[in-house]
């Protein structure tokens, strides 16, 4: 009987041995399993991450194209309506008397009108806003007194709508 419990404790040893193996073959394979999982998911994480980019660089340079185009044709339009403006000055003078006061002040809107027109077409949208943000700056109260007395003659226009 000694013989057979000797027999038992050895096949029971043997077994465990077995079963340690087995669950370090298990653990190395699952071990292997998950950085091979993790690595794919670097992989895949860095190619979303190139692609997002890329997109990304992709909508920016889109929507500096359309800026600069709406920019573009904005500078165009403000030259058109300086053109339109010299345009009116000729006509003022083609259709006033040549002389005496109404001659006169003709002469004067149509010198003005001209040199608005020039102004326009030489500075453009751009030079205007540069110039407008100069003056307020130089004179922010009557700028600000002006800016309130637009907002009252709007709200009076607006309210009787």
């Amino acid at each position: 009987m000694a013989n057979s419990s000797t027999d038992a404790r050895n096949k029971a040893q043997d077994a465990a041995g077995k079963a340690q193996d087995a669950a370090g073959k298990a653990l190395e394979a699952g071990q292997t399993a998950a950085g091979a999982v993790a690595d794919r998911a670097r992989e895949m994480s860095g190619a979303v991450a190139d692609r997002a980019r890329e997109v990304s660089g992709e909508a920016l340079r889109a929507g500096q194209h359309a800026a600069h185009a709406v920019g573009n044709a904005a500078e165009n339009a403000t030259s058109r309506v300086g053109e339109g403006i010299q345009g009116l000055a000729q006509s003022v003078r083609q259709h006033s008397p040549d002389s005496g006061v109404l001659g006169s002040a003709a002469d004067t809107v149509a010198n003005t009108l001209e040199q608005g027109g020039r102004y326009i077409q030489s500075e453009g949208l751009s030079g205007m806003t540069d110039d407008l943000s100069t003056l307020i700056k130089r004179n922010p109260i009557p700028a600000l007194l002006v800016g309130i007395g637009v907002g009252f003659l709007l709200a009076r226009v607006t309210s009787r709508s």
